[in-house]
């Protein structure tokens, strides 16, 4: 029972890292922008959050109506004008770009939030409390609403990306910007509104891994980038669904490597992800296979 616990663990904490990964892969499959700030952007959506709970002392998910639309108003701004600028030059460009910007974020919030840990909704019931099935395994209820959350969050993300106007519109621009521009689209107005639901994304991530475990300035390079990156390299490049498998993979390579010896806890899932990258470099889900 001690391994069947160990796996369900690892499938609830791969919705996380799906929503971690979510924003990264989209950029990624629409402008082909590794974001590297993507870690960085969700922990400012954390501290976000802790701000407007600390000032308007709004429940903590009503939090969530308010950071999430800054957060896209904040990734349509970013993109046409700093990213689109480093994406008009090259992409190597945005990749030192994006670094810079990491930089500059972290450092920012150490010098006005110091590394001082912080939580949200610490005693939250949903935090807080959990369900048992049989005599061993436990099951919190964040874990289980955050994977739900994933998984709704993919869903309406594929439906938007191949029902909606604009969702085709996106399609059609990450296919070939060029032939879409002469058809009369405007593909970085495309590219903002894509990097704005990226954005979003990125602050559902955020918030949630603040109630699910603890925010510091470096927690954005040291853990959410890492586990989106190789969440997105186990899936597949710029694959919704591919982070969401990949995201399970390196949950339930983290809960047993946890199982055999705790501090084989991240190794055993950057174990998987090297051999990913090494046996199928391209990702279990490639971009390609997607509906």
């Amino acid at each position: 029972m001690a391994w069947v616990n160990a796996i369900i663990q690892g499938v609830l904490i791969g919705g996380l890292y799906a929503l971690f990964a979510c924003g990264l892969s989209l950029m990624f499959g629409v402008m082909k922008v590794v974001n590297l700030a993507h870690g960085d952007l969700a922990v400012v959506a954390g501290y976000i959050a802790i701000g407007v709970i600390t000032v308007t002392h709004v429940p903590v998910l009503w939090s969530f109506l308010i950071v999430v639309p800054v957060m896209a108003v904040l990734g349509y701004v970013l993109q046409r004008t700093i990213l689109q600028g480093a994406l008009d030059r090259s992409i190597l460009t945005t990749l030192m770009v994006t670094f810079g910007l990491s930089v500059v974020i972290e450092n920012g919030l150490l010098q006005f939030f110091t590394a001082n840990s912080r939580a949200i909704g610490t005693g939250l019931a949903l935090v807080t409390g959990s369900f048992t099935i049989g005599s061993q395994i436990q099951i919190g209820y964040l874990p289980v609403t955050i994977f739900v959350v994933a998984v709704v969050v993919l869903l309406g993300l594929q439906y938007f990306l191949s029902r909606s106007k604009y969702g085709r519109l996106i399609r059609a621009v990450a296919d070939d910007k060029e032939a879409a521009q002469l058809a009369g689209a405007d593909y970085r107005h495309v590219f903002g509104i894509a990097a704005a639901i990226a954005f979003g994304t990125v602050a559902l991530a955020g918030i949630a891994y603040g109630m699910y475990s603890q925010l510091s300035p470096t927690t954005g390079t040291d853990i959410i980038l890492l586990f989106a990156f190789a969440a997105v390299v186990i899936g597949g490049l710029g694959s919704l669904w591919g982070t969401l498998l990949g995201g399970v993979i390196l949950g339930v390579a983290q809960q047993i490597g946890a199982q055999i010896n705790i501090s084989d806890e991240t190794l055993a899932g950057f174990i998987v992800f090297l051999a990913v990258l090494v046996i199928r470099p391209q990702g279990i889900i490639s971009r390609g296979a997607q509906s």
